[in-house]
């Protein structure tokens, strides 16, 4: 009886096993098609980030949500990896993105549609964060309305960046990279823009 039921499944399993084969390569197939559409599709997005240009007035037509994700893929265009974080209890984060040599820029992110005004206080909440909270090397305040006087100076005093609506233009529409506009350096070999030392060091006091 174990003999007539060892050779009935070896039949079984011939007869089956074209079937397997054919299901086999099938799924094969299947998977790398789907590799070689999700590989194009990447280079497509990175040929259209490429050439990305974004208007002021597109920029106004956005809600809060659409304007962190236009700067995030203005930031992907011109070198940086970076994602869109924004939402309840960011602590003053809307945009991370890492640099291969300038290090990890955290971006607030201040949307307007009533030309208001950015001040002081955003700078000061985005110090107290960027690098205690996000160990970042490098903050900025990015808005497509203006800043205060007062919000400028103090930025340039405490090493926090801005991008008012004139410097949007020259970065998102005319092309100029962040990182140039900005003046931005290659991060310090032990302390950064933003009070934190590197991996592995503490922080200066005061």
């Amino acid at each position: 009886m174990v003999i007539q039921t060892v050779t009935a499944l070896g039949r079984l399993a011939v007869r089956l096993c074209p079937l397997l084969v054919v299901l086999a390569a099938a799924g094969l197939g299947y998977g790398l098609g789907r590799l070689r559409c999700a590989a194009r599709a990447r280079r497509i997005r990175a040929h259209l980030l490429a050439r990305l240009q974004i208007t002021v007035a597109q920029f106004d037509a956005m809600n809060d949500r659409q304007f962190e994700q236009a700067l995030r893929d203005v930031l992907i265009r011109d070198g940086w990896r970076a994602r869109q974080v924004g939402g309840t209890g960011d602590q003053g984060a809307d945009v991370i993105a890492e640099h291969p040599t300038l290090g990890r820029l955290v971006v607030q992110a201040k949307h307007t549609t009533t030309a208001a005004k950015v001040g002081s206080p955003v700078l000061y909440q985005l110090k107290g964060t960027a690098g205690p909270v996000h160990r970042a090397h490098l903050a900025a305040v990015i808005t497509n309305g203006k800043l205060t006087r007062d919000a400028q100076i103090w930025g340039e005093r405490h090493q926090i960046h801005w991008v008012d609506r004139d410097r949007l233009r020259q970065w998102a529409e005319h092309g100029t990279p962040l990182q140039e506009l900005l003046r931005l350096a290659a991060r310090p070999s032990r302390y950064n823009p933003c009070g934190l030392r590197q991996t592995g060091q503490r922080s200066r006091p005061g």
